[in-house]
């Protein structure tokens, strides 16, 4: 049975080293770590608008579509809790070198890609190097400082540089896609890989052995944790892909569970647990990882349900549907200076449920009033964007504040895994909704009155039922909150 000291319990002894006290005087680091998030953004951006010039070009059924994509999702969430163990036993530092120079060898391997085989082979070692490096950027950036300010404006400029990559991939990637194959837009991330090499080897120095967890890794927890993880994403694409009459995402689903239940038990038994549970509960952990599973899960499907409304009940072209989003785009890359004057004006606590409140309230404004017209929905749009502007960076701060310093990476991981498998959770339950009302295949033209009608009282359901169990997560992420012991 795993028996934490108090040193195991809260936060540990921080190294000697002396901090910097203002982005400035971390700025090679700054650089190195805003490149890591610059690549998990922007990658995801500019593979979105190439897939159908990828399908082309490959001979790529949907199925394999699907894969090109979901490989890399599933592979880099089943894997963030392993990598973010190891590098919080090894050195954080170290293994962010190593999975940098892996995202660049398999960056420039892309140029030899011609089948879809091995574009798929080349995601899943993609989903590895940003499992070893996106946690552990944000860990980096907490531990540069010992002022909580100091770190939330790090984590807020990490978070602009990935913000400005999501919003400006779609468009870059078009122009891009006509004049030069797609495989250059995946070649990207290797100059992007090499740039945070040189910051993070320049900026960040080695992790000293007293800020190292001394453990051995806890093998079978891993292998649990992950097949935990893996099947828990597996699961709502195939609820999507497939229906809930289907047995496969059910039997997914219930392996999920299983698994699960034999991660718990085997860390509560476990001499040198991988994820010590009495760390998850504490109230500041907790709180911070519900709140970002809250929005997660609010976030996926509001984004799920406008686009489909935009292109599918309102009839607009993409190129109008990606203006429809501007809103939102807007906030989160210009909302960035206001994060630091927002979190001292309430309060670090105050802002981590009130910005996942903020979420959760654009949910529902969309789910009741957004059939009502655009208006609605570019008001739900904003309430959801100004509410992640800071709880993305909020909360995951708040959850590091609550752990041993030598257990920040794990952290880390914990908060994007977190986000990960509530996103998956929101898209399965609104692509559930859908696919059990009366509105026939999706995608096929020229809607009936009834299908109409159906596919909007399906918005509009999946909407609240995800807005419940969100504010629902809100809910108890507050009441956790108000337990934790105030921080110096």
């Amino acid at each position: 049975m795993s028996d934490p000291t108090t040193s195991a319990i809260v936060p540990g002894a921080r190294s000697t080293r002396r901090a910097p006290t203002s982005l400035r005087q971390a700025w090679p680091a700054l650089l190195g770590l805003s490149a890591v998030f610059l690549f998990e953004m922007l990658d995801n951006a500019i593979l979105n608008v190439a897939l159908p010039t990828i399908g082309r070009d490959l001979h790529t059924t949907t199925t394999g579509l699907q894969w090109v994509t979901g490989s890399y999702a599933v592979v880099f969430g089943g894997s963030m809790l392993v990598f973010g163990a190891i590098a919080d036993r090894f050195g954080r530092r170290r293994v962010m070198l190593v999975g940098l120079v892996l995202l660049a060898v398999t960056s420039l391997a892309t140029a030899g890609v011609g089948s879809t085989g091995e574009l798929i082979a080349v995601r899943v070692a993609m989903g590895v190097a940003a499992a070893m490096t996106t946690p552990g950027s944000m860990a980096l950036a907490f531990r540069l400082f010992d002022r909580d300010d100091l770190r939330v404006r790090a984590t807020t400029l990490i978070s602009t540089v990935g913000l400005v990559g999501l919003a400006i991939g779609p468009t870059v990637g078009g122009f891009v896609l006509a004049v030069a194959p797609w495989q250059v837009l995946l070649l990207v991330n290797a100059p992007i890989a090499v740039l945070a090499i040189i910051g993070v080897s320049r900026g960040v120095a080695l992790d000293e052995p007293e800020e190292l967890h001394p453990a051995p890794i806890d093998v079978l927890g891993a292998a649990l944790g992950t097949a935990t993880i893996v099947l828990g994403l597996v699961a709502p694409t195939l609820f999507v892909d497939r229906g809930a009459q289907d047995g496969a995402p059910w039997a997914a689903s219930l392996a999920a569970l299983v698994a699960a239940a034999l991660f718990v038990l085997r860390e509560r038994t476990a001499r040198h647990p991988l994820l010590d549970l009495a760390l998850v509960a504490l109230p500041r952990v907790s709180s911070g990882l519900a709140f970002k599973a809250a929005a997660g899960l609010a976030t996926a499907g509001l984004g799920y349900l406008v686009t489909l409304q935009f292109q599918l009940d309102w009839g607009w072209a993409p190129a109008l549907a990606a203006v429809g989003m501007l809103p939102q785009v807007a906030v989160l890359v210009a909302g960035g200076p206001f994060v630091g004057r927002f979190v001292d004006r309430v309060g670090i606590d105050h802002a981590a449920w009130s910005s996942a409140a903020a979420v959760v309230a654009g949910l529902a404004v969309y789910g009741v009033l957004g059939r009502f017209g655009y208006p609605w929905v570019a008001v739900a749009l904003v309430l959801e964007a100004a509410g992640m502007r800071v709880v993305g960076v909020v909360a995951g701060v708040n959850v590091l504040r609550g752990l041993p310093s030598a257990r920040t990476t794990i952290g880390a991981a914990l908060v994007d895994t977190a986000t990960e498998v509530a996103s998956g959770v929101g898209l399965a339950v609104t692509g559930t909704v859908l696919a059990a009302s009366a509105v026939g295949r999706l995608t096929a033209g020229g809607w009936t009155a009834a299908q109409t009608a159906g596919f909007r009282e399906a918005v509009t359901t999946g909407s609240l039922v995800l807005t419940v169990v969100a504010a629902a997560l809100v809910a108890w992420g507050i009441a956790r909150g108000r337990r934790a012991v105030p921080l110096d």
